[in-house]
């Protein structure tokens, strides 16, 4: 496709179309597709369309059809026959009614597991693909550092290294070949996840040092290393500056320092938001050129402010044509590198055939398992199983809904079916049309609960108790669940919280908290269980990271777990049954009590703690459970790394160590790098991670590891922000075993476009 062509044959109104989207509802009547409407809504063409899958109730098929439906209109009947790109949701799947229900990302994040997250995002493309869904407003590369921000689910967790490696991975497994796959749109560029507050869309305060090596570095990692082709803005201003309509965000950062060369589209409303959430905007039309300016491309989900308000300001002479064709551009070799202008089309009628098949759940079955983080385990864990009977109480023990984050479905189509809470549609689907199920609603695939899994396992030994609900103050519950926990060999009480987006919702998008503490009277309940002499094993199901300092005391084992999809109840439970090892380890530090954040793993050099004691007059400054903590089944015995070449400031470092699995039991090591550059021209973060690896060990078996750490992953900004290595002695950690390593040569200038990943070798 010759898009320069194109461009010149386009209207002033054929260009501005494809800088914006429309929602599905636009676009449909009682009964379906609706042309009539789609003449006015889009006369021109239009760029995108906005989520069939999350605000319908449509299956596979239906969503195929109708999607060729709306292309055949853009390509058969508007002048220039340009096709639609559909975008959809997907940090833990496909949001969209029958796609496989994945464990939300900080789940997925707690596997350390690079292959599983590109598998994951392999089944998410072909689900996409099947219904003709050519971009996913995913991967969030947020780096979360304020557990209050009820997003933090929706990301890969608080290190920037870990948080670019899974991101990297989840945008190759998407992306694929890029002709067979899905845009890929990392979001949200840039530093959305250190809100004053914690609060969403709320201002960032934070230097150009700070937003380089930490905030922008995962993005860095999946434009150089997967070829990432789209980017979301934050809703945030950074110093004062709102993101999307800074150009030296936009367009200095993203695509000068980083070489990002995709398109980049707003993150809902963002635009408009410049005049009514920012201030810095007059008016939509002020909006729409200010972003423009500044980098955006287009305006999603639906045109307000790039349509007739940026048409004025063009005509006028406010804004240059060149900037419009700038974008046109950017957005039409997007569908063309999709191959959407030679197949618009899909066949709707083998749509289903990739749709939660056998194998698809097997993986999120997988995905769970790894996902289990075992915190506390006083040897109670694995249930043994001859256990006589058990007590399954809490209300995350037999909820499908809770099983789920905010951006699953149906869990994130409740603002569309469950009323105008958050307005956010233009009109309401009616219910009688592609048989009957033009209207989102509560569409589960088939969930497994903890329950469901454990009676399953255990049949008749188990008795239920519920206890409470996850929010309100209704208590009467608790004395029968603290009489079948008394009755029983063993308790196992599931808490946590309800994602979502909603009031009703606890945590999730627009759900921040001020504390950490488990909602309603779910404490009550655990303590409750906990007075009884039966040992308690308490697990956590949540998007929320919460401060329980109390229960991880007093329980027997104490287990973490991020909203786990449709197979969560099965990966539960063969973590506590000890089926497979218990291999989570966390994403992010657990603090002790909300008063210590924001507490995360490599402060820079003189954070962490309180000088000149080190704590708080009133708390230790350390978290609970930090960073990459996670306890296993099996036992391992590592050595201390061994330098086999200390590299240069252009040369890599060899570290090689050996671990061995010294239990009777199959488990899987999953060992943690570190690295501190001891003295350096700027404070420097310490003890920052550069590198990791899942060995997979038989009883009794040893497996080297070999890291390679090439000499840019120890670069940073120096004092006049030239991104550089120096020369020094750096201290490589694996557990308590230290070693350093002095790296000579030059002072050696570099960009991030440069940087590359640590090479790890698990050997035999």
């Amino acid at each position: 496709m010759d898009v320069d062509a194109l461009i010149e044959r386009m209207t002033l109104d054929e260009k501005l179309a494809q800088l914006g989207g429309v929602w599905i509802t636009s676009l449909l009547g009682s009964s379906g597709f609706d042309v009539a409407a789609a003449r006015t809504v889009m006369p021109h063409g239009i760029g995108h369309v906005t989520r069939i899958g999350s605000t319908t109730g449509l299956l596979p098929e239906e969503s195929a059809t109708l999607m060729n439906e709306i292309q055949r209109f853009a390509v058969e009947e508007t002048r220039l026959g340009i096709p639609i790109l559909v975008h959809e949701e997907s940090t833990g799947g496909y949001c969209a009614r029958g796609a496989t229900v994945f464990p939300q990302a900080l789940g997925l994040a707690s596997t350390w597991d690079e292959d599983l997250l590109a598998e994951v995002a392999d089944v998410i493309r072909a689900q996409m693909m099947a219904v003709g869904a050519r971009q996913a407003l995913a991967p969030v590369l947020d780096v979360a550092r304020d557990p209050r921000w009820g997003r933090v689910e929706e990301t890969y967790g608080e290190d920037p290294y870990l948080v670019g490696r899974l991101g990297t991975a989840y945008v190759q497994g998407l992306q694929g070949s890029l002709r067979d796959g899905v845009l890929a749109t990392a979001k949200h560029f840039l530093a959305y996840g250190l809100s004053e507050g914690g609060m969403n869309h709320a201002p960032v305060q934070l230097g150009p040092r700070e937003l380089r090596e930490v905030f922008a570095e995962p993005f860095a990692a999946a434009i150089r290393d997967a070829d990432l082709q789209s980017v979301m803005n934050s809703y945030a201003s950074v110093d004062g500056i709102p993101c999307a309509g800074d150009p030296s965000i936009l367009t200095g950062l993203l695509r000068g320092e980083l070489g990002f060369d995709g398109v980049v589209v707003a993150d809902y409303f963002s635009v408009m938001l410049l005049a009514t959430h920012h201030h810095v905007a007059t008016d939509a039309g002020d909006a729409g050129a200010l972003a423009l300016s500044a980098g955006m491309d287009v305006e999603l989900p639906s045109v307000e402010c790039f349509g007739e308000p940026l048409k004025d300001q063009v005509e006028d002479g406010s804004v240059s044509m060149d900037l419009v064709d700038r974008a046109v551009r950017r957005a039409l070799v997007a569908k063309d590198r999709l191959g959407l202008f030679d197949r618009p089309y899909v066949d709707a009628a083998s749509a289903a055939a990739v749709f939660d098949t056998p194998a698809q759940r097997s993986l999120a079955r997988r995905a769970a398992c790894e996902s289990v983080v075992v915190l506390t385990n006083d040897g109670t864990l694995p249930v043994d199983p001859s256990i006589g009977s058990l007590a399954v109480i809490g209300p995350s023990a037999d909820s499908a809904r809770l099983l789920q984050g905010d951006y699953h479905y149906p869990a994130h189509a409740e603002i569309v079916y469950e009323g105008p809470e958050v307005h956010l549609l233009p009109g309401a689907l009616g219910t009688d049309g592609i048989g009957g199920r033009l209207q989102a609603g509560p569409y589960y695939t088939p969930h497994v609960t903890p329950l469901e899994a454990l009676r399953s396992r255990y049949g008749d030994r188990v008795v239920h108790e519920p206890g409470c609900a996850v929010n309100g103050d209704d208590t009467s519950g608790i004395p029968a669940a603290a009489a079948a926990a008394s009755a029983c060999a063993l308790a196992l009480v599931f808490v946590g919280g309800e994602s979502g987006l909603q009031p009703h919702s606890t945590v999730g998008e627009a759900r921040d908290a001020t504390s950490l503490a488990l909602t309603g009277v779910q404490q009550q309940l655990v303590e409750a269980v906990l007075a009884t002499e039966t040992p308690t094993v308490v697990v956590v199901v949540s998007g929320r990271v919460h401060a329980l300092p109390e229960i991880a005391e007093r329980a027997a084992a104490l287990v973490q777990v991020w909203p786990p999809g449709e197979e969560g109840g099965n990966g539960i439970v063969d973590v506590l049954a000890g089926v497979v090892d218990a291999t989570g380890r966390l994403p992010v530090s657990m603090p002790r009590n909300v008063g210590q954040v924001p507490v995360y793993a490599s402060p820079r050099a003189g954070g962490g703690k309180s000088l000149f004691y080190g704590d708080y007059s009133d708390s230790p400054s350390t978290p609970l459970f930090p960073f990459g903590h996670g306890l296993s089944y099996a036992s391992f015995e590592r050595t201390a790394p061994v330098v086999a070449s200390s590299g240069t400031t252009t040369e890599p470092i060899t570290l090689s160590l050996a671990t061995t699995n010294t239990s009777d039991r199959h488990g899987v090591d999953v060992v943690q790098l570190f690295v501190t550059d001891e003295v350096a021209s700027v404070a420097r973060h310490r003890d920052s991670l550069c590198g990791f690896a899942r060995v997979v060990l038989d009883p009794g078996q040893t497996r080297t590891v070999t890291f390679t750490v090439d000499p840019s992953r120890l670069a940073f900004f120096d004092p006049q922000m030239r991104f550089v290595v120096e020369p020094g002695t750096f201290t490589f950690r694996v557990d308590a075993h230290e070693v350093g390593v002095d790296v000579r040569g030059d002072i050696v200038p570099l960009s991030q476009r440069d940087v590359i990943p640590t090479q790890v070798v698990v050997g035999a």
